[in-house]
């Protein structure tokens, strides 16, 4: 199947051509007639899937169809509205509105906190077709009177879990209220957990339901490994696996996002270039960053699970859990930014006693036990206790510990050798709406 049978309109088979794509994924084959027949959609999909050409290219279509009459006089409205939990995948999904709508008459900008808002208000006195927006950057217009929404045509709330995870779903509702009521809306999400099902029922009219395979076989084609040793010994094996292999570009996940810049403060004491990204930091850092590591110039990339979100490195080679999710999906998704696009990858992860009910549910997610390995030198302590795990909001209560780790580690397989002294705590801290 190629994208001209979709109906697509030659100027966007030529561009989507142009980006090196000739078949559509499967999430694709499913969500652009979805989207075309121009009924609501309920969409799962996860990072790494190719939803956002599925929604982007249908919306290209239905916006450029000159058959379809549109009202006239006064300013041109905002036709359609993508709302983005992250304000890198804000920038990332307008870049691909930008990329497959190179030879349309369309006008698209990203809005997002962080940066100016007055060239955003100087974009907005012009044509702007289609807005990719974050939900908090785009209430600061509403409230100063910058921008209309009264003639949405298309609504999209792309990655709507991690809308709510981050506390958006006031602003979201807020937003909804200044939308015409006769509109499309599309929902992608890469988990359909209660209050996403409340949320798409409170929102979607008779919707067409649709899921992407789960990324069960994806996890299955990257080579995963489990690095048994004790929490205060964690960045010192990182240390040593990175410059023992001379790993390269290596987007590492920590909890926190103190945990993040701590983490990247030590790696680069260790003599390895390293940037931290997450929501406390200023969007020109995150961008730089962002820009430095996937030009190799930084070596290594920490960051916190939300703030990855919009990191699209197609031939990312490494991805290393230093702290593992409190959520199994969430595994998923992280070790999906590598192998991509058939690609080698390879997915590490140090865990320690605390984790081990966190691994065995990302195991069970998985339906396979993952391959265990320790480093001569680095020896879990087979007497330790776990400790209680924060979860970026804050300590975990005493009896969290009990919920979230096992007993104590069996003997695994030897591999390389190391010395090091114990260092050891985790971040604390989390802003709501930020990552």
């Amino acid at each position: 199947m190629s994208f001209s049978s979709f109906g697509l309109s030659e100027e966007i088979t030529r561009a989507v051509l142009d980006c090196g794509y000739s078949q559509p994924t499967p999430i694709q084959t499913k969500a652009i007639p979805a989207v075309l027949s121009g009924g609501d959609l309920l969409a799962g999909a996860q990072t790494g899937t190719g939803k956002t050409a599925g929604f982007v290219l249908p919306i290209l279509q239905r916006l450029s169809d000159k058959s379809v009459k549109r009202a006239s006089g006064g300013r041109p409205p905002i036709r359609a509205l993508i709302l983005t939990p992250t304000r890198e995948l804000a920038a990332q999904v307008e870049t691909s509105v930008r990329d497959y709508g190179r030879h349309l008459r369309l006008n698209s900008l990203a809005m997002f906190g962080g940066v100016s808002i007055r060239p955003q208000i100087s974009r907005l006195r012009g044509r702007i077709d289609i807005l990719v927006a974050t939900p908090g950057r785009l209430l600061d217009h509403v409230q100063q009177g910058t921008i209309d929404l009264s003639r949405v045509e298309v609504l999209v709330l792309d990655e709507a879990d991690r809308m709510l995870d981050m506390g958006f779903i006031r602003d979201v509702k807020k937003i909804l209220a200044l939308l015409p009521k006769q509109r499309q809306n599309l929902l992608f999400s890469a988990t359909f957990s209660k209050e996403i099902k409340t949320l798409a029922d409170n929102l979607l009219n008779k919707p067409t339901v649709i899921e992407a395979p789960q990324d069960k076989v994806t996890a299955d084609k990257i080579a995963q490994k489990i690095y048994a040793v004790d929490r205060h010994r964690k960045r010192q094996l990182l240390t040593k696996l990175i410059k023992q292999d001379n790993w390269h570009q290596v987007l590492v996940f920590a909890r926190t996002k103190r945990g993040a810049d701590r983490l990247a403060k030590q790696l680069s004491q260790d003599g390895i270039r390293t940037e931290a990204i997450h929501g406390n930091k200023r969007q020109t850092a995150r961008t730089r960053a962002l820009a430095d590591f996937k030009a190799s110039k930084v070596q290594v990339l920490v960051a916190t699970d939300i703030a990855a979100r919009g990191i699209d490195i197609n031939a990312l080679p490494h991805v290393v859990n230093y702290e593992l999710p409190h959520v199994p999906e969430d595994y998923v998704h992280r070790i999906g930014r590598t192998g991509r696009a058939g690609a080698n990858g390879e997915a590490v992860s140090l865990v320690c006693v605390d984790e081990l009910k966190l691994l065995a549910g990302i195991e069970k997610l998985l339906n396979r036990r993952l391959p265990r390995e320790t480093v001569n030198g680095f020896e879990p302590d087979p007497n330790a206790k776990p400790q209680p795990i924060e979860n970026g909001r804050g300590r975990g209560a005493p009896n969290q510990a009990k919920r979230n780790a096992g007993s104590s580690w069996p003997a695994g397989r030897k591999h390389g050798g190391g010395n090091s002294r114990p260092r050891h705590k985790t971040g604390r801290g989390r802003t709501r709406g930020a990552a």
